[in-house]
C-alpha cells in the first residue's frame, strides 16, 4: 500500500465492531494505515501552503482502557513530538462520514488569543469561509454545524466560548458521506483535501497573529 487506495464500506463499518480489542486490531490493520498514507501523500502540500515543515501523527486511542473509538485520525502539525496543543490539520473518519478539518483543540494554549483574533476578523472569516463548510465545537462528537446556517451572533457565541470555556474547542472543515464516490478515488480525494486545506490556511494564518 503505498499510495492511499480509497475508504471502502469496510472501513466505516469498523465502528460497529464491539469490543476495545477486536476495534482496535481492525482500526490499526485496515482504517489507520489508509489515514497515515493519505495524510503522508498531504504533508508536502500544507507545508508548501503554510510555510511551516507539517508531520503526520496517527491517533494511537491509547488512553482507551474500556470503551472502543467511534472514530480515528491522522494530523498534521508542524511538530514531531505531537499535534493536541498545536493548530492542526486533521483527516479522519467517523461510522457515517468522512472529515478533513482544521482544528485548535482543548489542550492548545493559544485558545484564548486565537479566539480574539477571530473576534477581530469575524467579517473576513465569515466570508473566507465557504458556505457548504461545516463548524464543530468539540472533536468528540461526530455533528457539526454549515456556515450558511449560522448567524453572525451564533457564530460569535462560538469564538467566545472558545475564548472563556476550558473544554472549548474549534474545528472547521468539511465532512463527506461515505458513499460518496470522491472516497473511493485516490486522485479525487487528494484534490478534495487539498482544496479543503487551501482554504483552511487561512484559519491557520491567524493563528500567527497570536501573540
Amino acid at each position: 500500500m503505498n499510495h492511499f487506495p480509497g475508504f471502502t464500506q469496510d472501513d466505516f463499518n469498523v465502528f460497529t465492531i464491539s469490543g476495545l480489542e477486536q476495534r482496535m486490531e481492525a482500526l490499526k490493520s485496515n482504517v489507520s494505515p489508509k489515514l497515515e498514507i493519505a495524510a503522508q501523500e498531504l504533508a508536502p502540500y500544507i507545508t508548501s501552503i503554510t510555510g511551516d515543515e507539517m508531520f503526520v501523527h496517527v491517533a494511537k486511542h491509547a488512553r482507551r482502557t474500556t470503551n472502543p473509538p467511534n472514530d480515528t485520525w491522522a494530523a498534521l502539525a508542524n511538530s514531531k513530538k505531537g499535534y493536541k496543543k498545536l493548530p492542526h490539520f486533521q483527516i479522519g473518519l467517523w461510522e457515517s462520514h468522512v472529515f478533513i478539518w482544521f482544528a485548535v483543540i482543548y489542550e492548545s494554549p493559544i485558545k484564548q488569543d486565537f479566539a480574539k483574533v477571530l473576534k477581530q476578523n469575524l467579517k473576513q472569516v465569515r466570508e473566507h469561509i465557504p458556505a457548504d463548510y461545516v463548524w464543530s465545537k468539540d472533536h468528540t462528537k461526530p455533528e457539526a454545524i454549515p456556515n450558511k446556517d449560522l448567524s453572525d451572533r451564533e457564530f460569535e457565541n462560538l469564538v467566545d466560548r472558545l475564548q472563556n470555556v476550558k473544554k472549548a474547542e474549534l474545528l472547521c472543515g468539511v465532512h463527506i458521506d461515505r458513499h460518496d464516490v470522491v472516497l473511493q478515488d485516490h486522485d479525487a480525494f487528494i484534490k478534495k483535501c487539498e482544496e479543503t486545506f487551501h482554504k483552511l490556511e487561512y484559519l491557520y494564518r491567524l493563528t500567527k497573529e497570536v501573540e
